[in-house]
């Protein structure tokens, strides 16, 4: 069973950074795909983005250029570094892992993920 623990996320004023950590046990986290989705009040879930076993990466289109993700399998570790951020951003984010050994590409559909962390609370204010 893989557990996925989120941490990093506060109160920031627009135009700040953060950095989120997620960190994941329980499985072999090097043959995992990661990802970060967000869900902000009265909204759907959606996809931020997704890192590959090879550090291959996807951006959702309102984040790209501001936001990015990263993994260091030594810690089994995934993070998102968000610069310049935006009210619009405010959101629980949450971790997302699939097991997938030997597969190359990344996934952007929640249905996809197998494991999910709790979520980190992330608020811009303007």
């Amino acid at each position: 069973q893989v557990k996925l623990v989120e941490s990093g996320g506060g109160l920031v004023q627009a135009g700040g950074s953060l950095r989120l950590s997620c960190a994941a046990s329980g499985g072999i986290f090097s043959t995992s795909v990661m990802g970060w989705f967000r869900q902000a009040p009265g909204k759907e879930r959606e996809f931020v983005s997704a890192i590959s076993q090879s550090g291959g990466s996807r951006y959702a289109d309102s984040v790209k250029g501001r936001f990015t993700i990263s993994r260091d399998n030594a810690k089994n570790t995934v993070y998102l570094q968000m610069n310049s951020l935006k009210p619009e951003d405010t959101a629980v984010y949450l971790c997302a892992s699939q097991q997938r050994p030997f597969y190359s590409g990344y996934y952007t559909a929640e249905s996809q993920y197998d494991y999910w962390g709790q979520g980190t609370q992330v608020t811009v204010s303007s």
